[in-house]
């Protein structure tokens, strides 16, 4: 399921507020949460580097926002570069 604008915008706004805007700046502009396949959410940053450190450092972080977000329960979180996209 493709999120929408507006469940991408919250999760990120979440995020934001609970690392704050100097660390969600650096680490996640570009940022686009882009869609969930049952526990997965699928996640796409800048670049590599952005992408590795996401999954390494706030991937539980994030899945927990977004299951309360979303409504959903989110096991595993997938950092892809949008390169790939």
């Amino acid at each position: 399921m493709q999120l929408t604008q507006i469940q991408n915008f919250a999760i990120q706004a979440r995020v934001a507020a609970v690392i704050g805007a100097t660390v969600f700046d650096r680490v996640f502009s570009g940022i686009r949460f882009a869609e969930i396949d049952g526990p997965l959410l699928y996640v796409y940053a800048r670049d590599e580097a952005s992408a590795g450190e996401i999954e390494d450092d706030f991937s539980l972080m994030i899945a927990d926002v977004a299951s309360r977000i979303l409504r959903r329960e989110v096991d595993l979180v997938i950092v892809l570069p949008k390169v790939l996209q």
